[in-house]
């Protein structure tokens, strides 16, 4: 089993940043990768970005919307996984969701963190 815990939404301007942080624990050394998606109201859940564990380096994915302006990052050794996201726009409002997959492809999702771009 996997537990993720979410931090870090809250309100910012257009143009602003915030870090968000997901927090694993449970069967971390089971986990190869891990993920931000995102859910506005009324919308799918869509992936945002993705980290992926291998030997050396690890690989990252982003969705189109936010290449450029948003970084996926992973600190194995805190068992986290970040997301920073810059030059925040109002369509980034969501609730951002942390996604892990073990290597037998268990998934498991953390409680979401609101994340609203307004003036």
């Amino acid at each position: 089993q996997v537990q993720l815990v979410e931090s870090g939404g809250g309100l910012v301007q257009p143009g602003g940043s915030l870090r968000l942080s997901c927090a694993a624990s449970g069967s971390t050394t089971s986990i190869n990768i891990m993920g931000w998606y995102r859910q506005a109201p009324g919308n799918q859940r869509d992936l945002v970005a993705v980290i992926i564990s291998g030997k050396g380096r690890a690989t990252t994915t982003y969705a189109d919307s936010v290449k450029g302006r948003f970084t996926i990052s992973r600190d194995n050794a805190k068992n986290t996984v970040y997301l920073q996201m810059n030059s925040l726009k109002p369509e980034d409002t969501a609730v951002y969701y942390c996604k892990a997959v073990t290597v037998r492809f268990n998934e498991y999702w953390g409680q979401g963190t609101q994340v609203t771009v307004s003036s």
